[in-house]
């Protein structure tokens, strides 16, 4: 269906409609977004006027597959997101039935029913898996098979030994990557499928032509080659990860899962820590099928740590 508002993170301007304030008023927590993002580079006008150079995404495709161990047998696709990649997957096969656990990543879902295929959670020959899951952060086993399987890895950076990319040298198997998460640049609109050549062809060909902005293309290859960064982040997302369940303990949750970039809660009644939370402008995430779970992303600053404890303090 089209024009159906679909269930996510990230909805500041609704809220801000319900609760008041500007943007600059709230505290964004609904998202799995590192809120200390990797540093911009110097970027030139020529940067933004011309078109994306093709050396420029050899250099991308090369750092992203040092950073990820792509195996020598795969090959990469860089996209304008991991949603863009994940709206065309269903062109791959002929409509059928796709296998997707519930209580996950809802775009997975709505790009295969939009296409004309019947979603179900009982095996199929096509299935998606997201690894680690969104919300709960429960981590895909590796069991079943399937004529192609897509496993959504969008934040398994916080956990790289997780990975399932030796996979994607064989044949009917996608692994799919998202730049905005684990480096905090959600705005840049990058994403990567890696598979097997034949495979992710047809991805190729759906999205045309210069499908990354060219300022994207130099961001995105200081970022994947800057490997200090990264063992940097990792150990401050856990330290951060860990603080927040502590505070979240002491005020009466529980912690089911998440990871590193987002932690998931059971509280009484989500609705009403959902709303309180907002009437002191600090957004967090609910979902249609619980009435108990609420996700956090982290804090990024003291300032922001203070508001959130000042906040759960009178939580009902």
């Amino acid at each position: 269906m089209t024009g159906v508002a679909r269930d996510h993170g990230g909805g500041l301007d609704a809220a801000i409609a319900e609760f008041g304030g500007t943007r600059n008023d709230w505290l964004d927590l609904s998202t799995g977004i590192n809120p200390a993002p990797y540093p911009l580079p110097e970027f030139s006008q020529n940067d933004w006027a011309a078109l994306p150079d093709a050396k420029a995404m050899v250099q991308l495709l090369s750092a992203a597959r040092v950073f990820w161990g792509v195996p020598d047998q795969a090959d990469i696709i860089a996209a304008p997101g991991a949603s863009a990649l994940i709206a065309r997957q269903p062109a791959l096969r002929p409509p059928g039935n796709v296998q997707i656990t519930t209580r996950t990543y809802n775009e997975h879902a709505a790009a295969f029913r939009a296409a004309g295929w019947q979603v179900q959670t009982a095996p199929a020959d096509t299935r998606v898996t997201v690894h680690p899951n969104n919300p709960d952060g429960a981590l895909w086993d590796g069991t079943g098979s399937a004529k192609l399987t897509i496993i959504d890895e969008s934040f398994c950076d916080v956990t790289p030994d997780q990975s399932y990319i030796e996979l994607a040298a064989s044949p009917g198997t996608i692994i799919l990557k998202s730049f905005g998460k684990f480096w905090g640049l959600a705005g840049a609109r990058l994403g990567f499928a890696i598979g097997h050549p034949n495979t992710i062809a047809p991805l190729r060909d759906l999205l045309g032509p210069w499908p990354v902005a060219g300022p994207v293309l130099r961001l995105g290859m200081q970022a994947l080659t800057d490997s200090n960064w990264a063992r940097t982040t990792r150990t401050r997302l856990e330290t951060d990860a860990a603080r927040l369940d502590t505070v979240m303990k002491a005020n009466r949750a529980t912690l089911i899962g998440g990871t590193s970039l987002f932690r998931l809660y059971a509280v009484d009644n989500a609705k009403n820590w959902h709303r309180h939370l907002a009437r002191h402008h600090i957004l967090t995430r609910i979902f249609p099928y619980s009435d108990t779970w609420l996700r956090f992303g982290l804090p990024g600053d003291e300032t922001a740590w203070t508001r959130l404890a000042k906040a759960l303090s009178s939580a009902p």
